[in-house]
């Protein structure tokens, strides 16, 4: 049985730390569309690949890319991201004058950079910039402690983060539904009906009319000209349930395309 799971490359980054915690043979994978190819042709059975920040907000290649596939969401992750300041063994906090990671990392850990006077630079990853750094004592890389293991780096200073609520939700996706639990959300997409004045108001209030949390709710630009989306909402229940059946029912009357994305165990992320 083909026991791969494809994540978002390289070693060392946050999807790795996530993929960690499946059981399976862990493969690298250069994009988040090359994940998702490698399920459809069987290369491996899952993949795993973040869909939401809780700083940065949605991962948009992400949402666009569950439109065309056909695979389902089996899983979800949600990883508290910390982020810490690498460097080479025989390096200290006052060594540090260059730091390297990607975008996002050096911009969710601005305060302590300036604070420390430390002059930023990108990289395409946080694993990336692990990777980079070399015998000199004054780069150094902020990364996971994933990436310090597998690069050889100290760990000069750790959670050096500005907000320390900062956490990632990832979906692990494959060909298989998984079973009701009894403990499950689903995530659904869809189009509005171009001649539906209160079309949004009137598929919400679906839900709401049958006491159905949405957990929720993001559009996004269909790519069919100004002003025309496409919603994603999450919503607790499993498809299975009748309470369920009975709402998507209702809302393919309401849409011009609809779609199930998933129904998967609910992760508590409070």
């Amino acid at each position: 049985m083909n026991s791969k799971i494809a994540f978002l490359g390289p070693n060392g980054t946050f999807t790795h730390e996530a993929a960690s915690i499946l059981d399976g043979e862990l493969l690298s994978v250069c994009s988040i569309p090359s994940v998702i190819n490698s399920v459809e042709k069987g290369i491996c059975s899952k993949g795993i690949v973040p869909i939401e920040n809780s700083i940065e907000g949605p991962v948009g290649l992400t949402l666009d890319l569950l439109v065309h596939t056909d695979l389902k969401i089996e899983e979800e992750i949600v990883l508290t991201v910390n982020h810490n300041l690498l460097s080479t063994e025989d390096s200290d906090i006052d060594d540090i004058t260059d730091v390297y990671s990607h975008s996002q990392a050096l911009a969710q850990c601005q305060n302590y950079l300036e604070k420390h006077n430390m002059k930023t630079h990108f990289t395409l990853s946080t694993a990336a910039a692990a990777k980079s750094i070399n015998s000199n004592n004054s780069y150094a890389a902020i990364g996971t402690l994933k990436a310090a293991e597998i690069y050889g780096l100290k760990v000069i200073d750790r959670n050096i983060q500005d907000i320390s609520n900062n956490k990632t939700r990832f979906i692990v996706l494959s060909k298989y539904e998984h079973p009701l639990t009894g403990h499950d959300k689903t995530s659904i997409i869809f189009s509005l009906l171009d001649d539906n004045p209160g079309g949004l108001y009137d598929i919400l209030g679906v839900f709401a009319y049958n006491n159905v949390n949405l957990s929720k709710i993001e559009s996004r630009p269909s790519k069919e000209g100004l002003g025309k989306y496409i919603f994603f909402v999450d919503f607790e229940g499993h498809k299975d349930n009748e309470i369920i059946k009975n709402i998507l029912n209702i809302i393919k009357t309401k849409t011009s395309f609809i779609k199930i994305l998933g129904s998967y165990p609910f992760v508590d992320i409070s």
